[in-house]
């Protein structure tokens, strides 16, 4: 086949290599001249995800992967575009700015031709498939879905780092705006992926046909609502445990060892381009639903919470030297969208603290470069806050930290051994 992928991002890059892996004929496009210069050079534009770098300089190398901007290259005579372009959220009103992805639609449909099957990966509000890229598509081009070409919604659902991994242990999810669409979703997705064996499921692992491009939409925003509601309640929790001299981590254990309880962790923040978007954008078709509105509001106070909490124990935050660890929104990826640690810093700051951020993953100038304080040269600190579970946290000693009085440790994932005659704090542990 020959397949196009529009939008090379950390998502978008992966599929195409594996698709290319499977021996079909892909063109990835992107408006970043540089991510088009990199893909034809073989190199991975971005770090950190599993594979990626050997798996792409193979495909390139063998002619099966190339990249472009102009969709007039990719989209024609395509026997399937698949978009990855991303969906913003406005942080303020938290409504879905549809801006690209209306551009990057209207791009594909002037070029569209017919028994192209368009599959959107993108997460959206439930609809959005039927409602808004199908009569784009169909204004663009001048044909008509379900006769000259299909259209279908088949959501991602791979965390960055591990993508090739996630793609072979979760079922794909397709829904079609006619039952001959879904069928070639799903002859397309079979002959692309490759699934682990899955005993626990029934269906068997593989692609799953959910009978509409509404029901592949609210899978999953379910998923990854369901999630954040957990967390959420986690944390609330963790607050109430903390309050009351309770381990809510020995509760949650001991909850979790009857099988109908799941209960996450609670944290310092939830970040990342899912878990506090995707809530959102469910929340655009659904603004009545009071859980999600509840547990997005728990999340987002936390932050403050935590920082709260290092007041306390330090009197006050007025011209305290704090630094956070981890400008990543999660452990081990180089990623700062919706990170903790923006809403972390600036409640250190509302509170006077002096404020300065490190990540084993970040240059000083990259943290710069996202606003972030950074202190350059090393110097004493009177607090840190954890903020990110990167690896190297896990053996941090006060050592690492000349004058440290107090660690807050918002993912409890350093060593309490380490840490004698420092005052450690963890979210929902009692103080000793």
């Amino acid at each position: 086949m020959k397949i196009t992928v529009v939008a090379l991002g950390k998502i978008g890059l992966p599929l195409a290599v594996q698709f290319a892996s499977k021996g079909h004929d892909v063109v990835g496009v992107d408006v970043d001249d540089r991510v088009v210069a990199s893909v034809n050079a073989g190199r991975a534009p971005f770090p950190g995800e599993a594979d990626l770098d050997s798996l792409l300089r193979e495909a390139v190398q063998e002619g099966r992967l190339r990249a472009t901007t102009d969709y007039g290259d990719a989209v024609p005579e395509a026997d399937a575009v698949v978009v990855v372009v991303p969906l913003f959220v406005d942080d303020v009103t938290a409504e879905p700015q549809f801006g690209g992805m209306d551009s990057a639609t209207w791009d594909i449909a002037r070029h569209l031709t017919r028994r192209t099957l368009v599959s959107y990966e993108t997460t959206l509000p439930v609809g959005t498939t039927r409602g808004r890229w199908k009569p784009l598509l169909e204004q663009g081009s001048g044909l008509r879905e379900g006769t000259d070409f299909d259209v279908v919604f088949s959501p991602e659902r791979v965390l960055t780092g591990r993508i090739f991994r996630d793609l072979r242990r979760y079922p794909k999810l397709v829904g079609g705006l006619s039952a001959e669409g879904a069928g070639r979703a799903r002859a397309f997705y079979e002959s692309v992926l490759d699934f682990d064996d899955r005993p626990d499921l029934d269906p068997a692992n593989g692609v799953w046909d959910l009978g509409s491009a509404e029901a592949a939409e609210m899978a999953k925003l379910a998923e990854t609502t369901y999630r954040d509601v957990n967390i959420g309640l986690a944390n609330q929790f963790a607050r109430y445990a903390a309050a009351n001299d309770v381990d809510v981590y020995r509760v949650i254990e001991a909850a979790n060892s009857q099988p109908y309880s799941h209960i996450h962790r609670p944290g310092i923040a939830v970040g990342g381009h899912c878990i506090p978007v995707y809530p959102r954008l469910y929340l655009h078709n659904d603004p009545d639903a009071t859980v999600v509105h509840a547990a997005r509001r728990a999340n987002a106070s936390m932050p403050a919470y935590s920082v709260g909490l290092l007041e306390k124990a330090m009197g006050t935050l007025a011209g305290v030297r704090v630094t956070v660890l981890g400008a990543s929104y999660r452990g081990g990826v180089k990623e700062t969208a919706f990170s903790g640690a923006f809403a972390t810093v600036e409640a250190l700051r509302q509170a006077g603290a002096d404020v300065s951020v490190s990540d084993p993953l970040y240059t000083d100038d990259e943290l710069r470069g996202v606003g972030l304080p950074v202190r350059g040269t090393p110097t004493q600190v009177d607090a840190a806050v954890i903020q990110a579970d990167h690896p190297e946290y896990r053996s941090l000693t006060p050592d690492d930290l000349p004058g440290v009085k107090v660690l807050l440790d918002g993912r409890d994932v350093t060593e309490p051994d380490l840490w004698a005659g420092v005052l450690r704090i963890v979210i929902g542990r009692p103080q000793r």
